[in-house]
């Protein structure tokens, strides 16, 4: 076996070739590799790039803002004057639109408008502004949402939701108390330090919404959501509910409210205001100023068209005339008169007074409303039939300075303090006032005018409803009250605001009450002017009035119906009930009306009197005079129409 060679020895550099061929096989694998990831690279940074990174940023966290419903304004009762409705909102992200232009034509043709608008309302935002959300539109109905929903996976940046919407159940009614809300102006917006408000944010403009919009407002909330590129909701990361704002419960008593503005339905032209109060606590419990607004127009941001339509309404609509109507008082301006001749013990009520029809003054002569006068008239008489040359003469005797003073202590020529935007004082007229204001002596024939509640006198309903509430309480000023108490949204927590400021006076009780015994007999005798107010069961107790608007050329021989709107007098009518202890006071005032106080005027309160005492009924052992004969005493009903005074 020497000498044999192994046959299983290789030979030298046998290995090497297949080694080589494997490291050669592994290179070209990872050129290949490389290869394709550069490839890849290519693809995804320069051919895909610029979509990719669009995707990027929409597969992103989207905040979306919640709302807080505003808190409800309710009546005396918990019924709703002002609430909140869910309403459907499209909006726009700018930066997550895919064909604009396409989806703005199909949005149009959803919600019939023009597309212009939407393109015009979105712009071209740069920077951050790409990633804000643009209303396109903010009230949907339940059709216009469905089919654009439906749609929306193909409409990439268009975004639905619901959102809380103010909304006035009674339309107009109420409309000058509870005011408006709109979006917040730069300058409020420059002035909230905190900050709590943003741009677009809605706030209260006037009335109580204005007045109490940090109770109304509510916190706002928000949810952090992630979205894939069709705009899908894929998950909510974290939320944070809003908190809806307080409740409000006014003194209010929603049956008057629409008792009152019904009766104004009936006046031609529909101009002129109301107020009641109750005179034992100052509560408010109707206001009204026809004609009104309906304030679900501004809910939703009112368009410029429709305010144009506002604010060149020469019937000025948005005018509270309640507490911003300046006008002679008229012959309700005697109560006052009255009341300073008893107190100064210039008036004998028992005394006579002979009324010819007029009043000679130098050489001018005033006459009565009634051609061929009165007649002999006493307190009583002069009252109920509203004669003018009796209180002429004791307005002669007082003199002006001493009849504003009387005017003052019922309030007249000063606001009353009211928590309503735009109330004026009046104007209380004296020798100090003239000289100061007009830089001219008192003349005595302004005092004739002046004692019949005409010349430079103004005051407002309001005031007028104050101060006969003045009058009928016995001598003590309250100062009108809105709020019975706020509410947290849940009625966790209830505040009953403080008793708002009140004022004794220094009127005579008894005086006062001398003076109503007049008022009962103008409304409850059978040729009293007020006897249009009577409410079957109840003592009512008022004065009518008639001022006048322009001189008596522009009308002389004209009749009633042939005047011209703008030339006609205003009609007025204060009344109080029940007679013992009076629980209302209505103040009614009527423009341009067609006929005098008794006519125009005390019907509509006696339709307030009259649904006040349907839900409060006079107490047994109340007086129920119908009718008060004065003479004989005797209680009797007489369908009959009063006398009316004129200017």
């Amino acid at each position: 076996m020497i000498g044999l060679r192994r046959t299983d020895e290789r030979l030298p550099g046998a290995e090497e070739a297949p080694s080589e061929l494997r490291v050669g096989l592994i290179a070209v694998v990872m050129v290949m590799a490389f290869v394709i990831f550069v490839m890849r690279l290519f693809q995804l940074q320069i051919l895909e790039g610029a979509d990719l990174a669009s995707r990027s940023h929409r597969n992103s966290v989207r905040t979306l803002r919640l709302e807080a419903p505003r808190g409800d304004i309710v009546d005396r009762e918990g019924r709703p004057l002002a609430t909140t409705r869910p309403a459907y909102r499209i909006r726009v992200i700018p930066n997550e639109l895919g064909n604009a232009e396409r989806e703005y034509r199909v949005l149009a043709e959803f919600l019939e408008r023009d597309s212009s608008e939407f393109s015009e309302a979105v712009g071209t935002p740069r920077g951050r502004r790409r990633f804000q959300p643009v209303a396109l539109a903010t009230d949907l109905s339940y059709f216009q949402h469905a089919q654009v929903e439906s749609h929306r996976y193909g409409l990439p940046g268009i975004v639905t939701d619901t959102t809380p919407r103010r909304h006035y159940p009674g339309k107009a009614s109420a409309a000058h108390l509870l005011g408006s809300i709109g979006e917040i102006d730069s300058k409020k917006l420059a002035l909230d330090i905190t900050p709590k408000y943003r741009a677009g944010d809605v706030v209260g403009k006037s009335g109580l919404e204005s007045g109490h919009e940090s109770h109304l407002r509510g916190k706002v909330g928000g949810r952090n959501i992630v979205v894939d590129v069709a705009g899908r909701e894929i998950e909510v990361i974290d939320e944070v509910q809003p908190i809806p704002g307080g409740r409000i419960v006014l003194t209010l008593d929603l049956d008057l409210q629409r008792s009152a503005e019904d009766a104004f339905r009936s006046v031609p032209g529909r101009r002129g205001a109301l107020v009641a109060l109750d005179p034992r606590n100052g509560e408010v419990l109707a206001l009204v100023s026809e004609p009104a607004y309906d304030p679900n127009e501004f809910a939703g941001g009112i368009g410029s068209e429709a305010w144009e339509g506002l604010i060149s309404d020469e019937s000025r609509p948005l005018r509270n005339r309640a507490v911003s109507g300046q006008y002679p008082p008229g012959s309700t301006y005697k109560a006052v008169v009255a009341t300073a001749g008893l107190s100064e013990g210039v008036l004998d009520p028992e005394e006579e007074v002979f009324c010819p029809g007029e009043f000679k003054l130098g050489r001018h002569t005033y006459r009565c409303w009634k051609r061929g006068g009165h007649g002999n008239v006493d307190l009583d008489e002069a009252m109920l039939g509203s004669c003018d040359v009796y209180f002429y003469k004791l307005g002669i005797e007082l003199g002006v300075d001493t009849i504003a003073k009387y005017a003052k202590k019922f309030g007249l020529g000063r606001e009353t303090g009211i928590e309503l935007q735009g109330e004026m004082p009046g104007l209380v007229p004296s020798r100090e006032w003239k000289e100061r204001a007009r830089g001219e002596r008192w003349l005595k024939g302004e005092t004739v005018s002046a004692s019949i509640g005409q010349g430079f006198n103004l005051a407002t309903p309001l005031q007028l409803a104050q101060a006969f509430s003045i009058l009928s309480n016995g001598g003590t000023l309250h100062q009108p009250r809105l709020i019975k108490r706020s509410e947290a949204w849940d009625g966790s927590a209830r505040e009953i605001p403080d008793e708002k400021p009140f004022e004794v006076t220094d009127l005579d009780p008894q005086v006062l009450a001398r003076i109503r015994q007049s008022l009962v007999a103008t409304v409850q005798a059978p040729r009293g002017t007020g006897r249009a107010a009577r409410v079957e069961g109840v003592v009512v107790g008022g004065k009518t009035g008639t001022s006048q608007v322009v001189s008596l050329e522009h009308v002389r021989g004209l009749a009633p119906d042939q005047i011209p709107l703008r030339y006609r007098d205003h009609a007025l009518f204060v009344a109080f009930a029940p007679e013992e202890n009076p629980e209302i006071v209505v103040a009614v005032v009527i423009e341009h009306a067609l006929g005098g106080g008794g006519a125009s005027a005390a019907p509509i309160a006696q339709k307030v009197l009259t649904t006040y005492f349907e839900k409060h009924p006079v107490g047994e052992g109340a007086s129920t005079t119908a009718g008060l004969d004065l003479e004989s005493g005797e209680v009797r009903h007489d369908p009959a129409m009063p006398e009316e005074e004129e200017s």
